[in-house]
């Protein structure tokens, strides 16, 4: 990771908000970071976005635009060479499987853990 966003405050602000289920306010912080970051960061940052606006799909019952970011955040973390960003984006990429899962089989996705972003140990 950049030591630039390593110690930008905004990237930690961004990952309380994540944490608290404060979508609207995570993906606000992060597209701008986005703006400002380059690969491979970059498309790290995107791929945690893209969760945020997925939960604000949902929470707003658009499963549609969930499913379809789920989906494009899951290929973006996984792709080989994404940074970690020090974050344990395995476990995040676990979750989101799950909601996707859900969401595929129109099953209740308020059944899946809440994402979250834990700092690698």
């Amino acid at each position: 990771m950049s030591m630039k966003l390593q110690t930008d405050p905004r990237f930690s602000q961004a990952i309380k908000f994540f944490n608290n289920g404060e979508w609207y306010a995570a993906h606000d912080i992060l597209e701008e970071l986005w703006h400002e970051t380059a690969d491979p960061d970059r498309r790290s940052l995107q791929g945690i976005l893209q969760v945020a606006v997925a939960q604000l799909h949902l929470q707003q019952d658009n499963r549609r635009g969930a499913t379809i970011l789920f989906g494009e955040a899951l290929g973006r973390l996984k792709r080989p060479g994404t940074t970690n960003l020090g974050l344990d984006i395995s476990t995040l990429c676990d979750c989101v499987e799950q909601y996707l899962h859900c969401l595929q089989n129109e099953e209740d996705p308020g059944s899946c853990a809440v994402p979250l972003l834990y700092p690698l140990a």
